[in-house]
């Protein structure tokens, strides 16, 4: 593990565990696949999607997918906002929660975050924890602006490292009555400290050297370099466990979307910059007293993620341990991801 720099915790970069392999991919194989129609889940026959646009603070617009449960009724719905993982798109995990979440009555927004997927933004495969925490507020915005939606019964799901910009959205937004995550990443700390904060002081230094070279380089081309691609065309089989289940997850038909930067493409170089002095979560004890549920696998990597977030965070807050999981398994096996806890969960809390 002490292999993994800062810079690859920052990017999630795993192609320095493999080689830059010409072999024939997984998308050169399936170029039928290769559209943004593509979703990596079916609709449930009890929900509709409609694709929809609305803009953020920055005045981004962004693409979301809009699930209503069928044969709603006059009445007006609880509402449930959902992003990530961290450089997904909304026909992989996002969706696929939100298809399972209509099915069980709630009006439901899955979004692509700023200058990813189809939403816009300029330049391309960039992140930033400010707006990537306002695009949940502005999703917010949307869906309480809906006729059948009950604007004071609205919750939050975050994914992976959106599990930590819900946090913070919730935080700031009071609007918000409850949140929930699911594989939990906090991506300001694993980009400034690395994997379980192994970085040294003179690593970050390093690191952080590196990007301000980078930005005179990107200065003098006029446009902001690409980093190494998140995920590799192949794997040589001597990764970390870790890296073979994203791997399982992005780069095959179980996960892949072109659109998606995990399954096809690579973060811009100077990526963590914005990350890199800017803790997010530092006023997560500001979510209570509206609740907030945290759910990992047994056996993923990122688990001590939510667990440091449940001892720093105030009441009421619950950690809920899917035994024998990883940390992919909550991206779309819905016979691991605890749906029935979710629904309890935002059923019990919007009110």
């Amino acid at each position: 593990m002490k292999k993994l720099t800062l810079m690859f915790a920052a990017i999630l970069s795993l192609s320095q565990f493999t080689a830059q392999s010409k072999q024939k991919s997984f998308d050169k194989n399936s170029k039928k696949m290769n559209t943004t129609e593509h979703y990596t889940f079916k609709l449930s026959d009890n929900v509709t999607r409609k694709t929809v646009t609305f803009k953020n603070r920055y005045g981004i617009t962004l693409s979301g997918d809009l699930y209503l449960p069928k044969n709603a009724g006059n009445e007006k719905l609880s509402a449930l906002v959902i992003s990530g993982p961290f450089g997904a798109v909304k026909q992989q995990s996002s969706g696929l929660y939100a298809n399972e979440m209509a099915k069980r009555g709630f009006a439901v927004i899955a979004f692509d975050p700023s200058y990813t997927g189809e939403s816009g933004g300029e330049p391309r495969n960039l992140a930033s924890p400010e707006i990537n925490t306002e695009d949940f507020s502005a999703a917010v915005d949307f869906i309480g602006l809906q006729k059948n939606v009950d604007r004071n019964k609205i919750g939050i799901i975050g994914i992976c490292g959106f599990g930590g910009f819900a946090l913070n959205a919730t935080a700031v937004d009071k609007r918000v009555k409850a949140v929930a995550t699911t594989s939990l990443y906090d991506m300001t700390r694993v980009m400034s400290k690395g994997y379980n904060d192994s970085v040294t002081p003179e690593q970050r230094t390093k690191t952080l050297e590196d990007l301000s070279q980078q930005r005179w380089k990107d200065a003098e081309n006029g446009n902001p370099a690409k980093g190494s691609r998140n995920l590799p065309e192949t794997l040589k089989g001597d990764e970390p466990q870790f890296v073979k289940e994203y791997f399982d997850y992005y780069r095959t038909p179980r996960g892949f979307h072109a659109n998606s930067l995990n399954s096809n493409g690579a973060w811009l170089m100077t990526n963590p910059l914005s990350f890199m002095n800017m803790p997010i979560l530092t006023y997560v004890k500001e979510i209570s007293p509206r609740p907030m549920l945290l759910i990992a696998g047994e056996n993923a990597h990122s688990r001590y993620f939510s667990e440091d977030i449940y001892k720093s965070a105030a009441e009421p807050k619950e950690l809920m341990i899917i035994p024998n999981a990883v940390h992919v398994d909550l991206y779309d096996k819905v016979d691991v991801i605890p749906f029935d806890k979710l629904e309890n969960f935002f059923t019990t809390n919007l009110k």
